[in-house]
């Protein structure tokens, strides 16, 4: 029996108008090639799971992806991948996707992956090298609650973009401009990325 989440269904309606019958058709494809596969919502995005993590979809404003967990050990090292953080790449429309027939191989070798209990190895990554906070930065959250308490509940890393795409600016107009809205979203309490997670 097809197990679905009223949540997917929910992120599918919401989703542009072009992007709706790829991810209509992507999730048809799972669900026919496995159908022991629970779907739920991971990350803000569609995911799908089969003996653990096994792959996901999102859409964009102007493209969709679909992304296997272990899409190294099942894609190697397909250029299409590095269009978009997606295993094909950026999807405009379904003639982008693989054929049903390669689809369904691909499946196939994801869900023996997760049977045989395969992980995937992590790189090791070196840690982040500190950025300072900007001045002025530290300054407009001291001057406003709302946004500094926004930004102290915010993870490391998601304090890390604000302060990156801060000091990146090189003109004081450009500052001023990303200060102003840094602490609007802050106060709101929106991660600097917002816009591309409820898409």
């Amino acid at each position: 029996m097809v197990k679905k989440d009223a949540r997917v269904d929910a992120y599918i309606a919401k989703a542009a108008e072009f992007a709706r019958p790829i991810l209509i058709e992507l999730r048809a494809r799972v669900h026919a090639n496995c159908p022991d596969v629970v779907e739920t919502i991971k990350w803000g995005m569609p995911a799908f799971e089969y003996l653990g993590p096994f792959a996901g979809m999102a859409s964009f404003k102007k493209h969709a992806v679909f992304m296997f967990w272990k899409h190294d050990l099942i894609l190697k090292d397909d250029e299409k991948a590095k269009e978009a953080m997606g295993s094909f790449g950026c999807i405009k429309e379904t003639k982008d996707l693989p054929t049903k027939a390669q689809f369904a191989k691909y499946l196939k070798l994801a869900m023996e992956l997760n049977e045989n209990g395969v992980k995937v190895e992590r790189k090791k990554t070196r840690p982040a090298t500190p950025v300072a906070m900007h001045p002025e930065f530290k300054a407009a959250l001291a001057r406003d609650k709302k946004a500094k308490a926004g930004f102290d509940g915010l993870a490391p890393g998601r304090q890390r973009e604000y302060v990156e795409w801060i000091a990146e600016a090189k003109k004081d107009e450009t500052r001023a401009r990303r200060l102003e809205q840094a602490i609007e979203w802050l106060a709101d309490g929106k991660p600097r990325n917002w816009k591309y997670m409820n898409c």
